[in-house]
């Protein structure tokens, strides 16, 4: 298949507590033509998150298995959970012409960037630190101690933006889901992402 024809992929990430997550729902509602790469991980899933849909949840043994078998694209540590994208489902996708969205942390997104070529890398921020302090208090899920080890971590990410692509500050939500939109809208409208369709318009006019 002629390389022009793959699809196109996005890879998002965000210090934890920036709302990437929610972003990523809202832009997939807004953009049903773009499909999500379900990461594995070894954490356990939060109340709302549904097996297949937000993560394949399985064990440290498994997820080293795999490792082993070379079935992660990429694959990080992240809090002392793994966190791992397949790359059969990545590859068939592109192949396929299908566009995809990744949710991949800033460890597993340079991975990204140095392995596979031609993806656009979108990193999200809060719109200030104490933003995201307040946050992360709000889910309720953690503990004071958990918290502060999340910002600690937030603020070495935070020195990852200066290779990412394009950046959103989700100050609001409908309007960073927007962005991201227009972000992949206007990558697909990229010269050279057209080549091939451009070659053909040339020929037959």
């Amino acid at each position: 298949m002629n390389k022009m024809t793959r699809g196109l992929f996005i890879v998002v990430s965000a210090p934890s507590g920036a709302g990437k997550t929610s972003i990523c729902r809202e832009f997939l509602r807004a953009c049903p033509q773009v499909n999500f790469s379900v990461s594995y991980t070894t954490r356990k899933p939060r109340s709302i998150e549904v097996e297949g849909k937000d993560y394949f949840f399985v064990s440290r043994e498994e997820f080293q298995r795999r490792v082993a078998e070379n079935a992660f694209i990429e694959w990080t540590e992240n809090y002392g959970n793994y966190y791992g994208t397949s790359v059969k489902v990545v590859e068939e996708t592109l192949a396929l012409g299908n566009d995809l969205l990744l949710d991949v942390e800033p460890g597993g997104a340079r991975n990204l960037k140095k392995s596979v070529k031609g993806g656009v890398f979108v990193f999200i921020l809060p719109p200030s630190k104490e933003d995201l302090l307040n946050r992360l208090r709000k889910r309720g899920c953690e503990t004071e101690n958990d918290i502060s080890r999340r910002l600690a971590r937030a603020e070495e990410e935070l020195k990852e933006v200066s290779w990412y692509d394009y950046i959103i500050f989700n100050s609001e939500l409908a309007t960073a889901a927007e962005q991201l939109k227009s972000i992949y809208l206007a990558e697909k409208c990229r010269r050279t992402r057209l080549a091939g369709k451009i070659k053909q318009f040339m020929k037959n006019n």
